[in-house]
């Protein structure tokens, strides 16, 4: 008995299917196509938002707070202090209030910025990067109310 009489490969009369099944690919196309198609309007499409106008709350000055002004020549001031000082004495400042405060047992101070209304956003932006930096915990903007044409508050 010869090896070729043993084992013979089955014949298969069917010729080979070189085609693609391009069913599941047309699938997800579509289904991809309707995604795209829901949510590009939602992108696109700016939502109309009327803004909330600011009101001036009243805040109650606490003793241990900080107040740093910043004036429309980007000088910085300390407090009361008339003498402007630079953003790295500011920092040394609040981080020997935040000691203080500590040694105290009292809680941490809040910084309350007054930046003039035609100061450059960067001269306030080192005051922040500056309480930041020394930790400061709780730091708000002061602001002034609108006034009508008449001269009475909002």
């Amino acid at each position: 008995m010869s090896a070729h009489s043993i084992y013979t490969a089955p014949v298969d009369e069917a010729p080979l299917n070189t085609s693609i099944n391009t069913t599941p690919l047309v699938d997800v196309m579509l289904v991809l196509l309707i995604i795209f198609l829901v949510t590009i309007p939602v992108i696109l499409k700016v939502v109309p938002v009327q803004l909330p106008n600011y009101r001036n709350i009243v805040t109650v000055t606490k003793p241990e707070n900080i107040r740093v002004s910043v004036d429309k020549n980007e000088n910085i001031f300390y407090n009361d202090d008339q003498v402007p000082i630079d953003p790295v004495t500011l920092r040394y400042r609040l981080v020997n209030s935040l000691y203080a405060a500590q040694k105290a047992h009292k809680p941490f101070p809040e910084v309350h910025i007054r930046g003039d209304k035609s100061v450059r956003f960067e001269a306030v932006g080192r005051v922040v990067l500056a309480c930041q930096e020394a930790g400061m915990q709780k730091v708000g903007f002061l602001t002034e109310p609108h006034n009508n044409d008449n001269g009475t508050a909002q």
